[in-house]
Parts: C-alpha cells; structure tokens; sequence
C-alpha cells in the first residue's frame, strides 16, 4: 500500500505533468489543425448558450481557485486569514462554481448524448473527455461535506503542502494522505490524470484561450492606403489588402 501512495503521489504528479507539457508541444507542432474546441454551435445552439456560460465560468472560478489555495504558501495569506475561514471561504465559494459548472456540463454532457445529429459528429473521445470532467466534478463536489468536518483548516493545509513541495521539488511524504477520506484521494489523482489526458483531448484549446491574453498587450496593428505605380494621371488610392 505504502508503494502505492509512493507511486501516486511521489512519481504521478511529475509523469503527468511530463505528459502534459511535452504532448501539448508535440501536438501543436504535428497537428495544429486539430488544435481546437470543435464547437458544434452550427448543428444545434438549444442548450449550447446556457450550458456552456455556467461550465466556463464555473470551470474558471475553480482552476483558479485550486490555483491559489494549492499553491500559495500559508504565510502570505496567514496575516489576514486563518486556516479556517480560508476553507470556509473555499468550501461557499467554491461549491457556488461548482454548482455551477456541474449544471452547465450536464447541458453538454445531455446534448452530446442524446442530441442525434451532435452525437453522429461528435468524436468518442469528445464524449469521454465530458465524462471524465463530470466524474472528477461530482467528487469535487462530494468533497464538500468531508470539509465540513474539519472545519479548522488542517486538512486544506496538508494538501497544500504536499502540492507545494511537488512544484518546489521537494521530499513527499505520501503517506501523510493515507488518513485522508476516499473522495480527496480520487480527486486529485483524477485531477492529475486529466493533465495525462489533456495534450489527447481537445482541451488543448484552452491553451489558445489563455494565449488571447496577449492580444492585450499587442501593438496596434496600422493599415495605410498606398498609391499604384500607374503613369501619370492614372494613380488611383490603393485600397488596404489590395
């Protein structure tokens, strides 16, 4: 058991985050053209709108905020916001995202399945990437009462040294998570195994996603009329792209 936890929490972490960095490298530069979401808003819009809207800012809200609770070190946050309140912030916020996010991928998940004309140009792993975010949705979500119990923070703060120290390369103990419920364990072997998957999915567009970021920051792009080289008499504006 003890070189199970050693394999899942020690060595997983790092082979998945291989996977996810090269993969997403190598797809990119074999195949770019299947670097997209394949949206299927032209088949059938129906439930597209809503489910979509709640799953992006639902699945924001908690990559970020897995983000930040993970791997901030407590002594930055401990100033103003103890162990405890920082879970119950996460337990209400958290579990309003989720909520979110689990009923606007059930809208995907449904149209996926039982949309006919969806499903018959839909790629099987389209179908098994939703399936696999739902499961590790819904354990998230199962996760919420564990938290209840232990409302002082101890629990939040073991993971976020464990997370920490993968980051920062530094010594495991796993089996400090022995002791932990079921439902964190999957969660974030789950979690871990959807990195595994990603560079295969199309989740890779989320890679353009966050790439748009720099469209902020990019120079203005300035289009000026030129005149052609005609004899004289002739010289016309040159329309732009002309």
């Amino acid at each position: 058991m003890n070189g199970v936890y050693g394999f899942l929490f020690q060595v997983y972490p790092y082979v998945c985050f291989i996977v996810f960095i090269v993969g997403s490298l190598i797809r990119f530069d074999r195949d770019q053209y299947t670097w997209k979401s394949d949206s299927s808003q032209m088949l059938r819009t129906g439930t597209l709108r809503w489910g979509s809207n709640l799953f992006h800012i639902g699945i924001l809200f908690l990559f970020f905020g897995h983000l930040v609770g993970l791997f901030t070190p407590h002594s930055v946050y401990g100033v103003f916001l103890s162990a405890a309140n920082k879970q119950l912030l996460a337990v209400v916020a958290g579990g309003i995202a989720g909520l979110l996010c689990f009923v606007g991928l059930s809208l995907l998940l449904y149209r996926r399945v039982f949309d006919p004309r969806i499903r018959l140009t839909s790629h099987p792993t389209d179908i098994a990437i939703l399936v696999v975010l739902w499961v590790q949705l819904v354990v998230g979500l199962i996760t919420i009462p564990y938290s209840w119990q232990h409302a002082d923070g101890s629990v939040m703060i073991l993971l976020a040294d464990w997370a920490q120290r993968i980051v920062t390369l530094r010594p495991v103990d796993a089996t400090a998570l022995m002791a932990l419920p079921w439902p964190y364990l999957f969660h974030i072997v789950f979690g871990m195994t959807i990195f595994l998957l990603f560079p295969f999915s199309r989740l890779v567009h989320v890679w353009s996603g966050f790439a748009t970021v720099a469209y902020l920051f990019r120079s203005p792009q300035v289009v000026r009329s030129r005149r052609l080289n005609l004899p004289d008499g002739h010289n016309q504006p040159r329309q732009p792209g002309v």
